[in-house]
């Protein structure tokens, strides 16, 4: 068994672009997280402490992801919402690192944005744990 067998996701999304074009639009950090699967530090994003009212939207394609009023203080140093906008995220089996998790990565371009795991808050139960640096937060009226 390899130390980082991955289920991958499917290789065709809406949009579709070669390695160079994602990293001449992508900072480096987001290219690290949405393209090569990476996990920013914990703590580390600006979107832990965002709270107006807004959209997180995917970073490298801008599809909507997540609306405020699901996010939550998980306590674990990365952004999480207990529910994803209908249509935004697709999920995935993660067995990288001798563990079975549910990867969740944006539905329009396949980008890896953090896992889900069963132990949200009510309603759903869920918390979706997303890298900031594969977000970008869309503030309502803007």
């Amino acid at each position: 068994m390899a130390l980082f067998s991955k289920a991958a996701p499917p290789e065709t999304y809406p949009v579709q672009k070669t390695d160079a074009e994602w990293r001449a639009t992508l900072p480096p950090e987001a290219h690290r997280v949405l393209r090569e699967h990476g996990t920013e530090r914990p703590g580390t994003s600006p979107l832990n402490a965002e709270k107006r009212p807004g959209t997180f939207v995917c970073a490298g394609c801008g599809t909507a992801l997540f609306e405020t009023g699901t996010k939550f203080e998980s306590g674990t140093g990365w952004p999480s919402f207990f529910a994803p906008i209908e249509g935004g995220v697709g999920t995935t089996t993660d067995r990288s690192f001798f563990m079975t998790r549910t990867e969740v990565h944006c539905a329009n371009c396949g980008g890896h944005l953090g896992h889900v795991f069963p132990d949200g808050p009510p309603p759903t139960g869920q918390r979706y744990c997303m890298n900031g640096a594969a977000m970008r937060f869309e503030p309502k009226g803007d």
